[in-house]
């Protein structure tokens, strides 16, 4: 088949991302699931399931924090219409067994249908059966009873609301076990770390309105056009008024070259240029561009506010002194850019009187994650960009309340304000030392662990290392999953007996919850009436094991059958949580705000000098594998959950694919859809090799499939896995045969797709 058939059997990447594109999947969402149905769900006063910028609650839905409507994206469509399924056949555990199950892609998976009744696998059965909301309680409770706490561990996503993890963390601890954390530990733990060294708080030091008035946005590691669409609307006014947007990354994201925001008619119809300056860095060279960057500042009259860095600041010497040092032949060597081309962003910068510096996982998952955001965080304060109005530093999280899990306490070690409460309340707490999430799996793999408890997520698919994780999982006497849909973590990751338990999503809840945005601000969610018959809300589940399992005079603190209540669970928080105060009377008033102390506009830092502090981190080794690969989420994925094969933004019609520099693949004799392998010694994939603008060296592949290739190298001070860089070696195997089939799973979702229940109404 020749090169240019091979082109047209793929699809063909648009000019700017949003678009028409956007408002016609709008309309195929809403066939799929009733027009009117998806209307008044989007409409409703509950948080957005995704990202953590966030929008909806009691400024009603489709509003973001400052009001503005309509604010909505392809992924928060996708969520909700995942949750507007029907429900699972009944026979369908039945027809699928185990070994079925994992045949099933993570789209194929997601789009089963909702899970609505509990099921277990039992140890050595080849199927998930049904099992009673009684049977599977009680099974629960007795697994725990007979273990040692120190042998169990939970693990929360940002999908849940404060209360439910609040609770279920509450009952953990006075179960006996520290071993409580979040799905943060393998993506955004790195900026919390970072941040609290560096200024005393680990969240975001601005709030939105900041962000609408900025006149320069740094994005460091960050494809907001596929993971957070609804921030391309604050680019886009950035660019109107003037301002400029530097774009660093081993990749040239088409969504950030231009895009058509839907809700504004002008980009609609004209597009808007996103980008203004570019930086293709190679992987793992962000601290060489940050530090050269810096350097180039230094021979810039009046670039560095010196005077704030006396004032506000310690640390600056020992990095003045680095930045002395540091040679340009280093800088080059190690960013995979030319000096001219750094200095051009350092005179950006320095032109610039409102900058806020924003950053995903392309720069936390990396072994030193911490030190590339205090790299971020010391090119900010040189130019006194931390603690004033309009200026500062933005984690850009992922899901909808992974920071809400953090404040209410979901971690292995509590901090020192929420533990003198905890003590204050008299609530005896375990003394043992927490595990974090890598910790947790290491234990279970080495037999160490007996139950393990998922309050959503995908621990199984979030995890390097994928033959790892499932021989770790396989090795827990239960696994229980708190879940809404089904994915590969149902499937592959077993343990000798697996209890899925369906929960209510967070508009179909019977009470109001609350959830937090990446800008620290607390949003109120009304819930709503429930899609199917079946499934629980998460408060009531865990106030039903702790009168099971805390029956022996733990719970003389806490009355557990009154804990299903939500009101009363945010008392406690209340009480409990410092900076949460207002939550407790949220249920009556139903009042959002900003947790205090977080947004930084004084020139006064958390820390206990009061000052904020910088690092002189030096440069790390140049990789000397072959190619470095990054693992990143297609255009139709939310994390781990896939909802389409394809990936429009980047034309691809599939996901066994390896996004390869022209340049490489020439010099290795690889034609486009050529089959390669792509290994180390974690694993081996073979997939097929398409051209792309990437950098030289660098190698782009779909997560979560290609955890089979991330070692369990972690980030020392963060312990965040290094899903960005991973040393990799390529070899050509010769052409792919049948080059136009399906992609996998795309026949087997054809043929199931003609026996799944239609979506009943609400």
């Amino acid at each position: 088949m020749s090169q240019t058939t091979l082109t047209k059997k793929r699809k063909a990447m648009p000019g700017a991302g949003g678009g028409f594109h956007a408002i016609r999947y709008t309309f195929q969402k809403a066939r799929e699931v009733g027009p009117w149905r998806l209307w008044k769900a989007m409409s409703a006063r509950n948080a957005c399931k995704t990202c953590a910028l966030g929008m909806g609650g009691q400024k009603g839905g489709m509003r973001n924090e400052l009001g503005h409507w309509p604010e909505v994206c392809k992924k928060s469509l996708q969520a909700m219409a995942a949750d507007m399924q029907g429900a699972l056949a009944p026979r369908f555990f039945a027809n699928f067994g185990l070994t079925q199950l994992q045949a099933l892609s993570p789209r194929e998976l997601e789009t089963s249908g909702r899970i609505v009744e509990p099921v277990l696998a039992a140890e050595g059965k080849s199927h998930y059966a049904p099992v009673s909301w009684e049977g599977a309680m009680a099974l629960w409770a007795d697994a725990l009873k007979r273990s040692d706490p120190q042998e169990t561990f939970f693990y929360f996503s940002g999908r849940s609301s404060n209360e439910a993890g609040f609770l279920l963390a509450l009952l953990a601890r006075l179960y006996g076990t520290n071993h409580v954390n979040n799905c943060s530990y393998y993506c955004h733990q790195a900026s919390g770390v970072a941040l609290a060294q560096a200024i005393g708080n680990g969240t975001a030091t601005i709030d939105l309105d900041d962000v609408e008035h900025a006149d320069l946005f740094v994005l460091i590691g960050a494809n907001p056009a596929s993971n957070h669409p609804r921030l391309m609307t604050q680019l886009m006014k950035l660019r109107r008024r003037g301002g400029q947007v530097i774009s660093i990354n081993p990749v040239k994201e088409l969504g950030l070259k231009r895009f058509r925001v839907p809700s504004d008619p002008r980009s609609l119809f004209f597009g808007t240029a996103i980008t203004s300056h570019w930086a293709q860095v190679r992987i793992g060279g962000d601290i060489a561009l940050l530090a050269g960057i810096a350097k180039a500042l230094r021979a810039l009259p009046g670039a560095i506010d010196r005077d704030f860095l006396a004032r506000a600041t310690e640390g600056f010497e020992a990095v003045e002194a680095q930045l002395e040092a540091l040679t340009w032949a280093e800088v080059e060597a190690g960013s995979g850019l030319a000096r001219a081309e750094v200095e051009a962003l350092a005179a950006v910068y320095a032109r610039s009187k409102r900058a806020v510096f924003g950053w995903t996982m392309g720069i936390t998952h990396h072994t030193h994650g911490v030190e590339n955001i205090q790299w971020i965080a010391n090119l900010a304060l040189m130019r006194g960009m931390v603690g004033k109005p309009h200026s500062g530093l933005l984690p850009i999280r992922g899901h909808s309340n992974i920071q809400g899990m953090g404040t209410v306490g979901v971690m292995p070690k509590m901090k020192e304000p929420l533990l003198a409460r905890f003590a204050a309340e008299g609530l005896p707490l375990p003394t043992h030392k927490g595990f974090d999430t890598m910790e947790c799996m290491e234990a279970a793999h080495a037999g160490k662990m007996r139950v393990a408890v998922c309050l959503g997520g995908n621990l199984y698919g979030s995890n390097p290392d994928a033959a790892y994780a499932r021989e770790a999982l396989a090795k827990c006497d239960l696994v229980v999953y708190l879940s809404t849909t089904l994915n590969t973590g149902h499937a592959h990751g077993l343990g000798k007996q697996t209890l899925i338990l369906p929960v209510l999503a967070r508009d179909e809840e019977p009470y109001l919850s609350t959830q937090e945005s990446m800008f620290n601000f607390v949003r109120v969610s009304d819930g709503g009436a429930p899609r199917h018959a079946g499934p629980r809300g998460e408060i009531g589940i865990v106030a039903d094991l702790g009168a099971r399992l805390l029956d022996d005079g733990r719970a003389a603190k806490v009355q557990w059958a009154t804990m299903n209540d939500a009101d009363e669970v945010r008392a406690w928080i209340a009480r409990l949580v410092p900076g949460m105060e207002q939550a407790k009377d949220a249920g009556k008033t139903r009042q959002e705000f900003t947790i205090p102390g977080r947004v930084l506009h004084a020139g006064r830092f958390p820390t206990p000098s009061g000052k904020a502090r910088l690092f002189a981190h030096p440069l790390p080794p140049v990789a000397s594998a072959p190619f470095q690969l990054m693992t990143v989420r297609s255009e139709g994925q939310f994390n781990t959950v896939v909802y389409e094969e394809h990936d429009f933004y980047r034309g691809q019609e599939r996901r066994d694919v390896a996004l390869m520099a022209p340049s490489d693949m020439a010099r290795l004799g690889i034609a486009a859809d050529d089959l390669i392998a792509v290994g180390n010694g974690t694993g081996r994939m073979t997939v097929r090799a398409r051209p792309f603008d990437i950098k030289a060296g660098c190698v782009l592949m779909y997560y979560p499939e290609a955890n089979v290739l991330v070692p369990r190298g972690v980030d020392g001070q963060s312990r965040t896995p290094a899903f960005k860089a991973v040393p990799v070696e390529i070899t050509r195997l010769g052409p792919a045969p049948g080059a136009s089939a399906p992609p996998p799973g795309f026949l087997r979702h054809m043929v199931r797709k003609a026996f799944r229940p239609a979506p009943k109404s609400c």
